[in-house]
């Protein structure tokens, strides 16, 4: 078997139907297996997948043993020659499998790839490719300095090496993971897949960083933004510094207190919510035949691209009527705007999207 895609999910459900749609258009020239293991959701995620999609491969947990834990699990049940570990609140372009395999094939020195990740309105996330946090960029970021966090020597759409990949989207041999033991189950969340990026480093392999290939990301769809988030997310980053480069005790005590200080500050900032405005909404669809309510006009994608559109609107893609990648590559190009998008699932009873890269996402029912 070519190629495993290990999707570890916790109440995600709408968004991971979404993913597993674009997944399985994106995998047809490859002999593959779709493995998802399930945190022990809350949600409908388990009756979605046994309805909706009875050929995934299912490892449902009896308890949430975080992102690590969770993902070896995976990786355990694997039969692919090679891994894709991927979020489920992603969408993949139907020509990125084939094109981050074939690459991956080639280069036999490269431990992991990844791709050019975009949010839910089309804005690049920097978080795609950075550099090892080492003690003085560890510092910087986080007393709020991102400089040197991101690995900036690549434009956006600039394929190279790069230090550290986002557990969002890794590509690797399955033999080459388990080489490097897997994520460290140290890292509960955030923080384990810097630690493996920075252990392939270290054991001779390269990185490499596709930004030729886009992938949507909507972020934090299996995380409540709260206190416990921020605590998690920089006190991986505290693990990382004590597992690999811990130098005396007065740097600990530093690093410790500036990472009590930005839990407190971004907690305080996490509690600001962002108003939801109503926009001038349009249906974009190849389906002629389709019509759906509530809609103020509907375009085929072709219509789309040759319409002036105004300033506020919100697009409503019909995605079982469109390629994945079309829709990718138009919001990328029209960053700039002030469209806000919406993605229409598989069976057309739901909508959604996520406005900005900070907050969870929007699902709504859709009116026949």
């Amino acid at each position: 078997m070519d190629l495993s895609i290990i999707i570890l999910n916790y109440n995600a459900a709408a968004f991971l139907e979404l993913c597993l749609d674009s997944v399985l258009r994106d995998t047809k020239n490859l002999n593959s297996e779709v493995i998802v293991v399930d945190n022990n959701s809350t949600d409908s995620s388990l009756q979605m997948l046994h309805f909706v999609f009875p050929q995934v491969k299912v490892i449902a947990n009896d308890e949430n043993v975080g992102f690590s834990r969770g993902n070896n699990i995976g990786v355990q049940h694997a039969q692919g020659e090679y891994l894709c570990i991927l979020n489920p609140d992603t969408i993949v372009g139907e020509t990125v499998f084939d094109e981050v395999h074939a690459f991956a094939k080639a280069n036999s020195q490269i431990a992991f790839t990844t791709t050019q990740l975009i949010d839910g309105t089309g804005a690049f996330l920097p978080e795609s490719k950075r550099n090892v946090p080492n003690p003085k960029i560890a510092r910087q970021k986080i007393l709020g300095n991102d400089s040197n966090y991101y690995a900036n020597h690549l434009k956006k759409d600039e394929n190279g090496e790069i230090e550290v990949l986002v557990g969002a989207m890794m590509y690797v041999k399955k033999e080459v993971y388990l080489e490097l033991g897997g994520f460290d189950p140290m890292y509960f969340m955030y923080g384990e897949d810097i630690d493996l990026s920075y252990t392939a480093l270290q054991q001779g392999y390269k990185n490499y960083y596709l930004g030729s290939q886009q992938v949507i990301h909507f972020k934090g769809e299996s995380t409540v933004k709260d206190k416990k988030y921020i605590e998690r997310f920089y006190g991986a980053m505290g693990l990382f510094y004590d597992k690999h480069f811990k130098k005396s005790k007065l740097e600990k005590a530093l690093v410790d207190l500036a990472l009590k200080g930005i839990i407190v500050t971004k907690s305080m900032e996490i509690n600001q919510t962002d108003r939801d405005l109503e926009r001038y909404q349009v249906l974009v669809t190849n389906d002629t035949a389709l019509k759906l309510s509530g809609f103020k006009e509907q375009f085929t994608f072709e219509g789309l691209i040759e319409k002036e559109l105004p300033l506020e609107i919100q697009i409503v893609w019909d995605t079982p009527s469109l390629a994945y990648k079309d829709i990718i590559a138009f919001m990328s190009q029209n960053k700039g705007k002030k469209w806000t998008y919406r993605f229409i699932n598989s069976k057309r009873d739901f909508m959604l999207g996520s406005d900005n890269s900070t907050s969870r996402g929007v699902i709504k029912p859709l009116k026949m």
